[in-house]
């Protein structure tokens, strides 16, 4: 996948210090783009997403930097906590980011824009989480994230986040701003991935046995990040010109597994 290196575009990655983020950006480099690498530990761009003051942070040295003109944005930031910062990140963030760097897509040539959602999405999640984020209220969704916490069931803030985070893809995805300013907009959902995320759960032997369980995959078992990279740099390039508002599994055939046909 992927369009003629000899077409150069300017991409930003959020995240892109580590696992997908790292492994977008470097296939996306590989193929001749300009990358803008945004990650909290360093990069081009250090801006924390789960603040507002990172956020804004993030656009206006996005816009330094790019002369503010952007042809490709990749939300991959994202963490995995049983806090109520995985929401503020995974879906404010990720919201902040999109929404705040569309201007630079529109200036851009073939704009196109990305998020990383998560398999984890189809899992049982908190409605009262994912009805905040999805109304914007951000002090909302943190006050059910901490009562989820607190209740014991703080696996549910990282569901949460990453279903909102998509269905604010499937809404956002066809209005005037998105579809209709010609930027496809799309979130990846990965099955397990090795990364640093995951890593400490895949190496005890009690933690790996509940996640291969919750996320089967037949097709080739556990991804290594480069796997994911491809679909993310051919969502992203002109040529995709169709495809959009869609949450496309790359889970090794994991949804398939846990839903069956039934969402049809």
């Amino acid at each position: 996948m992927g369009e003629p290196a000899s077409t150069s575009r300017t991409c930003l990655v959020t995240g892109a210090g580590s696992g997908i983020g790292e492994a977008a950006a470097a296939h996306l480099r590989a193929r001749g783009h300009t990358v803008v690498r945004a990650d909290l530990a360093g990069g081009d761009i250090r801006a924390d997403l789960s603040t507002a003051d990172g956020r804004a942070e993030l656009v206006a040295r996005a816009r330094e930097l790019t002369g503010g003109r952007l042809d490709a944005v990749v939300a991959c930031a994202g963490v995995a906590h049983f806090d109520p910062v995985t929401i503020r990140v995974n879906h404010f963030g990720a919201v902040a980011t999109l929404e705040g760097l569309r201007p630079l897509l529109a200036a851009g040539t073939d704009p196109r824009a990305l998020v990383i959602g998560s398999i984890d999405s189809v899992h049982p999640t908190d409605p009262a989480i994912v009805d905040a984020a999805l109304a914007g209220d951000e002090e909302a969704a943190v006050t059910a994230s901490r009562a989820a916490v607190d209740r014991g069931e703080g696996h549910l803030v990282y569901s949460s986040s990453k279903a909102a985070i998509s269905r604010w893809v499937r809404r956002s995805a066809v209005t005037a701003e998105w579809a209709g300013a010609g930027i496809p907009l799309n979130a990846v959902a990965p099955g397990v991935v090795v990364t640093p995320m995951t890593r400490p759960m895949l190496d005890d032997p009690e933690t790996r046995g509940l996640v291969e369980r919750s996320v089967p995959m037949p097709l080739h078992g556990h991804a290594r990040p480069e796997r994911i990279a491809p679909l993310i740099t051919w969502l992203t390039s002109p040529e995709n010109a169709l495809v959009t508002g869609q949450v496309v599994f790359a889970d090794g055939g994991a949804d398939a597994v846990l839903r069956g046909d039934g969402t049809w």
